[in-house]
């Protein structure tokens, strides 16, 4: 077999896909009454009561068009190829038969590659039997083909698009895991660092002084704790090997020190409310890196901004992060830059269990909103 067609059959259906929703209901509603009407004002089919019940019947078709693209179009377009020879008259002689063409670009949007082979020789079997029969002449079936074969082209552009988007947007989710698993590491290599200080120091006082032992030896458990704590709270979260930074990562109380980071630009104002001396590391620098990444993008895209307000605010369950701008309504913000922050920074907030909303306000302004978990619990 030629790899090429090897690796069209091999190719796998879209998934999940969508079964049915209101816009389904809605075209059902609008072409059984064309169909009908269009049967009625149309003296010059050969036999309308027949083509209008065809149809009506094959209507139901676009309701699985997506989960079972290929018996769709097998029983569609099947029963079109052969009633031309049964009938008096072609069904798709009807103008709101058309809708046949949404089958053609569901198989190619949502079926496998096999699928796609199988259901484009009932495709073309209909058209070639539509000629055969003289219900259409030569230039309406070169029009039917070129049809079919731009729904079953639109089809596989907009599936490798969504498919191009999807591995886009898969990316960016590992990165942010890598960054997570970093700001683990070096949490973690912070703690191990301060273990081996404190045994070094206390194998040194153990023979003068023995209670500086014990101490030592109860601040390297206490130390250890944390550190397993961190790991237990990010254990899903995957990474590449890197240097070990060993200083401390940013935490909630570096957040202040985003009002005075920027020279030019709107000012920016932080406001830190409640208790949050006692958060989890992974939960502080994560706090920090949101806060950071909603001023940078306010300072880039709010059109005409002068104020950025940041406010953290936590209670004994939960801490929120808050970061609006001034800037003017009406303008659209991209929802992920080059890296797509946006998505980077709902995945970090749901990787420790919490949510992260991003949207504009009712006058003017757009609001970033992140509430995590004091615990810092992993999703």
């Amino acid at each position: 077999m030629h790899p090429r067609l090897h690796a069209v059959l091999a190719e796998p259906r879209v998934s999940p896909a969508l079964s049915r929703v209101w816009r389904d209901w809605a075209l059902i509603a609008v072409l059984a009454p064309a169909i009908l009407v269009e049967g009625v004002l149309r003296p010059d089919l050969p036999w309308r009561v027949g083509c209008v019940v065809v149809v009506l019947a094959l209507l139901p078709t676009l309701l699985w068009r997506r989960t079972a693209p290929l018996a769709m179009v097998v029983i569609a377009f099947g029963c079109t190829t052969v009633a031309p020879f049964v009938l008096p008259g072609d069904p798709c002689q009807l103008f709101t038969a058309s809708f046949l063409v949404l089958l053609v670009y569901a198989l190619f949007r949502w079926g496998s590659g096999r699928d796609a082979v199988l259901g484009s020789f009932f495709v073309v079997a209909k058209v070639t039997a539509a000629g055969l029969v003289d219900s259409v002449d030569g230039g309406e079936l070169v029009a039917g083909f070129a049809v079919m074969f731009a729904a079953a082209t639109l089809g596989v552009a907009i599936r490798f698009r969504a498919a191009a988007r999807q591995r886009e947007l898969d990316q960016v989710k590992l990165l942010e895991r890598e960054r997570l698993a970093r700001d683990l590491h070096d949490t973690v290599a912070h703690h191990v660092s301060a273990m081996a200080i404190r045994a070094q120091a206390g194998i040194a006082a153990s023979a003068s002084q023995p209670d500086a032992a014990v101490e030592a030896l109860h601040t390297i458990e206490a130390e250890a704790s944390r550190a397993l704590a961190e790991m237990r709270a990010m254990v899903r979260v995957l990474r590449r090997n890197e240097p070990a930074d060993l200083g401390p990562n940013p935490q909630v109380a570096d957040i202040g020190r985003l009002a005075g980071q920027f020279r030019t630009g709107p000012t920016v104002d932080v406001d830190l409310r409640g208790d949050l001396g006692g958060l989890p590391p992974t939960v502080g620098s994560a706090l920090y890196r949101l806060a950071q990444e909603s001023v940078t993008n306010a300072r880039r895209h709010a059109r005409h901004a002068t104020r950025i307000e940041v406010s953290v605010a936590a209670d004994d369950t939960s801490v929120c992060l808050r970061v609006s701008d001034d800037g003017e309504a009406g303008g659209a913000r991209p929802t992920g830059s080059p890296g797509f922050g946006l998505v980077g920074m709902k995945e970090r907030a749901d990787l420790l269990g919490g949510t992260c909303e991003a949207g504009p306000d009712p006058d003017r302004g757009w609001t970033v909103t992140a509430v995590l978990p004091r615990e810092g619990v992993g999703a």
